[in-house]
């Protein structure tokens, strides 16, 4: 580490005390803006450099180049092809072509010293996340990693140590936190309407078999897409690999990290199947893919246990055929709301709702609507996953240009992405209980919630 990024370092880790304190107090007490989910009116430019631009770093590129207050000046990846089209696409929004880096695999940490940057976006394969994150935090800059789940519970820790000493945020992009309809119960549960939570269901329930192979039952090195990096995990691995999609709500529901924590979990995984017969399936039992042996279960179950009492149960379903879901389920000693894409969005409110029946959750947006998304909706929704997309990179846009605190900070995010080695370890103990670390070393008990606070982050 030079000299100057030393001496920042040491600058900062004395300001974080003030920082946490005071940042978190401004975050809370601004006052609505006019445009702010666009940036109009608003003068100073945020600038945010990306490392990987393939689908989804694309996406959240695109969904940057559309606000009026956001530069681009770098963009880093190894695939030169992807960096070129990058680059264009920021030359067609009318912009000035951003530097590229694509020397190498370590290219991104010459990127992240540019003095002429506040934050970086990171979309890369998920082991990368970490060493991109520290590097990131490291050089002075915000940091928005995008979802993964980690291969150690002490790549965590780095995280946590990074951001602890730099005073740099880290906020995961989870965007199914800023869902449409998860905003909402997450509102109706602050008032109360489900009363006292007792337990919560979600889930990542997703046919990724055409994902993880492509084309045709390939994967590795000459494959297409995330089948050259993704699929390995599940050759390797069985755990929970990706659990934040479904969590991520439901934490904030169950006030994670803030008056509550979550303390420990045992997994268990069925039997390998829906890979090796997809293989069979597809290009015989003579390919030499259908003789490996797949480590991670078709379906893992996990069950969490929360310090106030609630359960989470989490499931990882994505080798077998079947429509996508998160299956969420939020219930308490008033009522409850259950989702399952295509078959139910629905609540039952103890004297509210007909005797033992099920209401539509849409009747109760006109009244329940998250303030965020009643500000989205009247400016128009835009971007992938139903608008969710835009708003949590909109998010992240917003805090670095208010110098504030994430809403989904660097806590959220090592608490969310544990749960995959938790649950290898768990599942490898024959689904002994395995206790969960506690990031905040105890400032939980006294933290305030902080994410969905505001109609603007």
């Amino acid at each position: 580490m030079n000299k100057n990024l030393k001496d920042f370092n040491m600058s900062n880790k004395l300001k974080r005390r003030k920082f946490v304190k005071t940042g978190i107090v401004a975050g809370i007490g601004t006052t609505v803006v006019p445009g702010i989910l666009t940036g109009k009116g608003i003068d100073r430019k945020v600038r945010i450099g990306f490392i990987g631009v393939g689908s989804q770093g694309t996406n959240l590129l695109k969904a940057c180049l559309s606000m009026q207050d956001v530069v681009v000046p770098a963009i880093c990846d190894i695939d030169k092809e992807a960096l070129l089209r990058a680059q264009s696409l920021v030359e067609k929004a009318g912009r000035k072509a951003p530097q590229g880096y694509s020397k190498d695999e370590e290219d991104f940490r010459n990127m992240v010293l540019r003095e002429d940057m506040d934050g970086v976006v990171i979309s890369t394969p998920w082991m990368w996340h970490t060493p991109m994150a520290v590097a990131t935090m490291e050089a002075g800059k915000y940091c928005a990693p995008e979802v993964w789940g980690a291969s150690s519970v002490e790549e965590c820790w780095e995280l946590i140590e990074a951001s602890e000493e730099t005073g740099m945020p880290c906020m995961m992009l989870e965007n199914h936190c800023y869902d449409r309809n998860n905003m909402a119960v997450l509102r109706m549960v602050r008032e109360g309407l489900f009363g006292e939570l007792s337990h919560c269901q979600c889930g990542y329930c997703h046919d990724l078999r055409g994902v993880k192979f492509q084309p045709g039952v390939e994967f590795g090195h000459g494959a297409k897409g995330e089948a050259r990096w993704r699929t390995q995990h599940s050759l390797k691995r069985n755990g929970d690999l990706y659990p934040t999609h479904g969590l991520g709500p439901i934490a904030n529901c169950v006030n994670d990290n803030r008056g509550n924590r979550m303390v420990s979990l045992t997994s268990t995984a069925t039997k390998s199947r829906g890979l090796h017969d997809y293989i069979v399936n597809t290009a015989g039992e003579d390919h030499p893919n259908a003789k490996l042996d797949w480590a991670l279960g078709d379906v893992v179950t996990t069950v969490i246990k929360c310090q106030n009492g609630e359960t989470i149960i989490i499931n990882h379903d994505t080798n077998l055929p079947r429509p996508y879901s998160n299956m969420y389920t939020v219930q308490g000693t008033k009522g409850l709301w259950m989702e399952h894409r295509g078959l139910t969005n629905s609540v039952y409110l103890e004297g509210k709702s007909p005797e033992h029946k099920w209401e539509s959750l849409e009747q109760y947006l006109p009244e329940y609507e998250h303030p965020l998304w009643i500000k989205f909706l009247g400016e128009g929704v835009r971007g992938g996953h139903g608008g969710a997309g835009y708003l949590k990179i909109r998010a992240f846009i917003e805090c670095v240009k208010r110098k504030i605190p994430t809403p989904i900070d660097v806590y959220d995010t090592a608490a969310w992405i544990v749960v995959t080695p938790l649950s290898e370890q768990s599942i490898t103990l024959g689904s002994e209980p395995v206790d969960f670390p506690d990031f905040t070393k105890g400032k939980w008990m006294n933290n305030k919630p902080i994410f969905g606070l505001t109609a603007e982050y």
